[in-house]
């Protein structure tokens, strides 16, 4: 293999204005090894380009899910297949 054996594939979903911002409702991601959390995640996704550093801005502003379940930032994304990145959802 040509490539860190620590990398892994992910597909990521965008939800609401994080999908208007970033241009895209689904993609697969190659992650870097020294991404280990969805905090890191979010903050490496704002070096991928102008959508994304727009989506990405305040990484603290976003929710996350793996493989469905609502995560914090500090959760591990270890083998995860699926992570999805939406705003908070409020109410009224």
């Amino acid at each position: 293999m040509s490539t860190n054996e620590n990398a892994r594939e992910v597909t990521v979903r965008y939800f609401a204005w994080v999908r208007e911002k970033v241009g895209l409702s689904e993609e697969r991601v190659t992650v870097p090894p020294d991404v280990k959390t969805i905090g890191d995640l979010a903050r490496w996704m704002q070096s991928r380009g102008d959508g994304y550093a727009s989506a990405f801005a305040k990484p603290d502003a976003i929710r996350a899910a793996i493989d469905h379940k609502h995560v914090q930032a500090l959760t591990q994304i270890g083998a995860a297949r699926e992570i999805g990145f939406f705003p908070p959802v409020t109410g009224g």
